[in-house]
């Protein structure tokens, strides 16, 4: 994945969810989208290198979206709309491997809804099975471990217990993170942040659901899915918040 017209700046502050203050290079104090809805915290520092892209567009407020924000020596991507195309593209090109299935892919499709959720992926194989695929964004890290959710998502707990049901219907069932940074070790649920939720991870593999994450080389304009990381339910992980 490949952002156009992308430039650096520095990070001000955060004024709301989506909106923040950065200065551009040339000293210009600018509002930008931040297309992330999460706490980010522990990345978007006062300070901060970060990676905007230049949109403008007459039905826009702001001109530019924080895509990506510079951690130390590494680069993390925030966008939440690119883990689904990364994982769609990911899938599609054999990148991304679902363990499990014999037959090979005919039919891969976005936004495929059951029971009372839309999951971000389904896809059928030649040899007939049927399988639905969440994709999860994970940008929270702290000593190259990953973990989800950065903030309480009651979303993510219900796509959860039902991709569990999906399972008693005949479906085989995937959780995707998609790794929005590279020096990761681990992948895991962020327990202190929402118990319930590592309840519901517990009880869906149980039944069947299969977690997995994959990481990706990311610089301020590109980001490519590289590789399979472990996934543990319960290591005992450390908010950097």
């Amino acid at each position: 994945m490949e952002y156009k017209d992308v430039i650096l700046a520095a990070f001000i502050e955060r004024v709301n969810r989506f909106i923040a203050h950065c200065r551009l290079e040339t000293g210009e104090l600018v509002v930008v989208h931040v297309k992330n809805t999460g706490r980010g915290k522990e990345v978007l520092l006062p300070g901060a290198v970060v990676a905007l892209q230049h949109c403008p567009a007459p039905t826009r407020k702001t001109s530019y979206d924080l895509i990506a924000v510079k951690k130390k020596n590494a680069w993390f991507n925030i966008d939440s709309q690119l883990p689904n195309r990364l994982a769609y593209e990911g899938i599609l090109d054999g990148k991304i491997i679902l363990p499990g299935l014999a037959g090979e892919v005919t039919l891969l499709k976005r936004e495929v809804r059951f029971e009372n959720s839309k999951f971000d992926l389904a896809l059928e194989t030649t040899l007939g099975e049927k399988v639905f695929i969440e994709v999860k964004g994970m940008t929270l890290e702290n000593l190259r471990i990953g973990a989800f959710p950065d903030a309480p998502t009651l979303r993510g707990k219900k796509h959860v217990h039902e991709l569990a049901d999906a399972i008693k219907e005949g479906y085989r069932s995937y959780v995707l993170f998609i790794i929005q940074f590279e020096g990761v070790q681990l992948a895991t649920i962020h327990t202190a942040m929402q118990e319930e939720l590592r309840n519901e991870f517990l009880q869906a593999m149980a039944d069947g659901v299969q977690v997995l994450a994959y990481n990706c080389i990311v610089e301020p304009n590109t980001v490519t899915v590289k590789e399979a990381i472990p996934f543990e339910l319960d290591y005992p992980f450390i908010d950097p918040n």
